[in-house]
């Protein structure tokens, strides 16, 4: 088999982690105001109206892995050769493998009433979500028998995945209501392009060594469905072939102290998957042969996914997207007598809603005059830690930036490519990397004593609604 399809098999694998890039937060980008609904990226007096990438995406992507199958995968994606070393034979330990990608290929924002801070955006944004296990004998088989010292093993190949890919178009809406809080979401209607999901709940392997074969024996359930086209750029274009919605929603609450608390729910969705989806409920046995052969992993992997692929029927489905509530503080500190060095430190807390992920990050931002800088540090429930680095060119109506939240993982990986890597215990390995762009246009936004015209003094819609039900003038 090519090179590439193991390749494949591993990135289907391998595409999550939380999306948002945690050096953002607060930074007042439009990339920013996008992600946390309740961030505005309008500074009245400085900033122009309108604000837009003009179609320059702003990406982001990143994937990790941990387990003993490193430097299994990573010899054999860059070596054309297999390490077995780290691998646990016969214990079913798991490898777990995320990675997310999005890029927001429009965005525009305009600031909408001085009285209510309102700004309204619009987006297309398309991103790639999933999560996966799978356990080091599922590696170890790629490469034949050699590496397994018994003949017959149970509930070895029990691995779990999903992947999907839709475009988000979509607008947003933030408010200021009081001097203190600003509230905002974000509605988006979805596009589906790719899913695909695989749960493998029982599994028997045996081995006929004379023979080079063995005998596989799965029952899960498989469910798939794709877009227009055959996964080419024609799959992206936008169509309400498979349709769904996704909403968001924040809120700042700026203390008397400057301490400016987010909480965010973000990105709760489903995709309703159209009528030609496969669903497949798989209990079947296969053999397999030439396992010592040049073409064992093409075997191997043909067979798993014609056994897999059989007994299908053509249904729609429903998908939910991931989301997850978010919690952040953050305040700025002067460090110049005149104030054209800040340091502006924040605590971020994340959670998935609908699996067991969490994370907590601490972004640390140095501001001189339009130059930042941040360094962060961030923790996760698969114990995870990394270091990232991001460097912003921010002057009043423009904005560029780039950065990494796994940095030392990226720059590690990035020097293996050639030779592979060696897996150490408790080690993992990742890549991560982001970058932005936006210009403001228009006319500049103007307090009324500065002001060439005068505003109506009207309060925005949900400031309205807030005086209503706090009874607030």
């Amino acid at each position: 088999m090519k090179k590439i399809l193991l390749i494949s098999c591993f990135l289907l694998i391998a595409v999550t982690g939380f999306s948002q890039q945690y050096s953002l937060y607060n930074t007042g980008t439009l990339f920013d105001s996008f992600e946390n609904p309740s961030q505005r990226t309008v500074v009245p007096d400085t900033s122009r109206k309108w604000a837009s990438n003009f179609l320059i995406p702003n990406f982001d992507g990143n994937f990790f892995l941990t387990g003993n199958a490193q430097s299994t995968l990573l010899s054999r994606a860059f070596n054309s050769k297999y390490n077995n070393s780290a691998l646990q034979i016969g214990s079913g330990a798991l490898n777990h493998v995320g990675a997310n990608a999005s890029a927001y290929e429009l965005m525009v924002k305009m600031f909408a009433s001085l009285n209510g801070y309102e700004e309204l955006g619009f987006f297309l944004e398309t991103k790639s979500e999933g999560r996966g296990t799978f356990t080091d004998e599922t590696i170890g088989l790629f490469n034949g028998p050699s590496a397994f010292p018994n003949n017959i093993y149970d509930n070895v190949l029990n691995d779990h995945f999903y992947n999907q890919i839709y475009n988000d178009l979509g607008f947003t809406y933030r408010e200021k209501i009081t001097n203190q809080v600003a509230v905002g979401f974000k509605v988006g209607f979805l596009m589906g392009v790719d899913y695909t999901k695989l749960d493998i709940y029982e599994s028997h392997l045996s081995f006929d060594r004379l023979n080079d074969a063995a005998t596989i024996s799965l029952r899960g359930k498989y469910q798939y469905s794709k877009g227009p086209g055959t996964f080419d750029k024609q799959s992206f274009f936008p169509t309400s072939r498979s349709p769904g919605l996704q909403f968001s929603a924040g809120m700042s609450y700026t203390t008397d102290e400057n301490i400016t608390f987010q909480g965010n729910i973000k990105d709760l969705g489903f995709i309703h998957w159209y009528s030609s989806s496969t669903i497949s409920n798989f209990d079947n046995t296969t053999t397999i042969t030439g396992l010592s052969s040049a073409k064992r992993e093409k075997n191997i992997y043909g067979s798993i996914y014609n056994m897999i692929k059989s007994g299908y029927q053509n249904t729609s489905f429903n998908s939910s997207t991931d989301g997850r509530a978010e919690l952040s503080a953050t305040k700025t500190y002067g460090i110049s007598d005149d104030n054209t060095l800040k340091y502006i430190p924040t605590l971020i807390a994340a959670k998935d809603l609908f699996y067991d992920g969490f994370a907590g990050a601490m972004v640390n931002r140095f501001q001189y005059k339009s130059i930042n800088g941040s360094l962060t540090a961030s923790y996760d429930n698969l114990n995870l830690f990394n270091v990232g680095l991001q460097f912003m060119y921010k002057p009043n109506n423009m904005e560029v930036f780039i950065g990494s939240d796994r940095l030392l993982n990226t720059v590690t990986f990035a020097g293996s490519t050639g030779k592979g890597s060696t897996y150490t215990n408790g080690s993992y390995t990742g890549a991560d990397i982001y970058f932005g762009f936006a210009i403001k246009f228009g006319p500049v936004v103007e307090h009324p004593l500065n002001a060439n015209t005068i505003p109506d003094g009207n309060k925005g819609f949900l400031a309205r609604l807030w005086n209503r039900i706090f009874k607030a003038y």
